[in-house]
C-alpha cells in the first residue's frame, strides 16, 4: 500500500500535470493510466518539436517572449492555442489557431498592453473590440479597415512595426538567440529563464541571453571599442602604483578584481583623506574655490 500523499505534495504534483497537460484534458483530469499514456506519446514530441514566439521589433530585438499566460489578439492564452505538432509545418509564418470553442483566431498574435489596458486602434477603438478574424476589422465602428495602432513599445518602435514571430530551435540558434533547456511543460513559447520575463531593452543584451560571457569581458580592449573604455584602459606595462597622476586617478575608481565591495570602498574613503591632509598642507581647499569680487 502507498503511503499517504501530504497536502504540500498533492499541491506540487497538481502544479506538475497541469505545466505538462495544459489544456489538452478538457477540463477534466486524467486518470493515472491516460496520464502516463499522455506523457508516453506527447512528451518527445514536445521535447522534439517546440515552438520558440516572441514579439520582435525591426531592430532585431525580441520585445516580449511569450508564454503559456501571454494573451493574444483573440483575447485568449496562448497555452489556449496550438502549440504541440508532430511534425514542424514547412510554411512560414506558422499559424497556431485558437482551439477555444467558437473563436475565429487563426493565427497567434501578440498585442502589447498600455499598462492594464488594451492598446487603441487608430479608429479610437481598443484591441479586444476588433474581430479575431483575419482582417481584424472593428466591432464598433465602420470605418476601420483592421485593427493598426501608434502605441510605442519600450524599444522606441511602433507597434505596428514589430511581428510575432514563430521560429524553431534551430533557427533561434541561427539567429544567436537563447533557447534553455529542453523542458516537458505545454506553451512554454519563448520563455527560457528569468530573464525572458523582463522586457526586451531591459534585458542585458539584445538577444535577451544575458550577462555576456567571462572571456569576452576579460579580452583586451581595441581601437574598435567605446571611447569610454578605451580613456579607463590600463596599459599592460604598467602598475596602478606607477600611473601618471590624471591616470591613476581613473584607475583609482576603478573596482579591482580582488576587492570586494567593503574594500573598494574603504579604499576610496582612505584616498579621499589623504587627499584633503595633502591639500590642507598645501594650504589650499581640494575643492576648486570661487573668485571673490572686491
Amino acid at each position: 500500500m502507498d503511503p499517504p500523499v501530504s497536502g504540500a505534495q498533492a499541491v506540487d504534483e497538481y502544479l506538475e500535470y497541469r505545466r505538462i497537460v495544459g489544456e489538452d484534458d478538457g477540463g477534466k483530469l486524467f486518470t493515472p493510466e491516460e496520464y502516463e499514456d499522455y506523457k508516453r506519446k506527447v512528451l518527445p514530441m514536445r521535447l522534439q518539436n517546440r515552438l520558440f514566439v516572441s514579439w520582435r521589433s525591426p531592430t532585431g530585438i525580441d520585445c516580449k517572449l511569450v508564454g503559456p499566460e501571454t494573451l493574444c489578439f483573440c483575447t485568449h492564452r496562448y497555452k489556449q492555442h496550438k502549440t504541440d505538432f508532430e511534425t514542424i509545418p514547412q510554411q512560414r509564418p506558422i499559424s497556431l489557431p485558437c482551439r477555444v470553442t467558437g473563436c475565429q483566431c487563426r493565427a497567434y498574435l501578440y498585442v502589447p498592453m498600455n499598462g492594464t489596458q488594451p492598446i487603441r486602434c487608430r479608429c479610437k477603438h481598443f484591441a479586444d473590440q476588433h474581430s479575431a478574424a483575419p482582417g481584424s476589422k472593428c466591432n464598433a465602428c465602420s470605418k476601420c479597415s483592421g485593427f493598426h495602432s501608434c502605441f510605442t513599445c519600450g524599444c522606441g518602435q511602433p507597434a505596428y512595426a514589430h511581428d510575432t514571430v514563430v521560429e524553431t530551435k534551430q533557427e533561434r540558434l541561427a539567429l544567436g538567440k537563447p533557447v534553455g533547456q529542453d523542458i516537458p511543460y505545454a506553451a512554454m513559447g519563448g520563455l527560457t529563464g528569468f530573464s525572458s520575463l523582463a522586457e526586451g531593452y531591459m534585458r542585458l543584451d539584445d538577444s535577451g541571453a544575458g550577462a555576456p560571457p567571462v572571456e569576452f569581458l576579460d579580452s583586451p580592449v581595441t581601437a574598435m571599442d567605446h571611447p569610454f573604455l578605451k580613456a579607463f584602459q590600463v596599459p599592460s606595462s604598467s602598475s596602478p602604483e606607477t600611473l601618471a597622476v590624471g591616470t591613476s586617478s581613473q584607475v583609482s575608481s576603478l573596482k579591482r578584481p580582488d576587492e570586494d565591495d567593503m574594500a573598494f570602498f574603504e579604499r576610496r574613503y582612505q584616498e579621499r583623506i589623504k587627499m584633503e591632509k595633502d591639500a590642507k598642507q598645501k594650504g589650499k581647499s581640494p575643492l576648486p574655490s570661487t573668485t571673490k569680487r572686491s
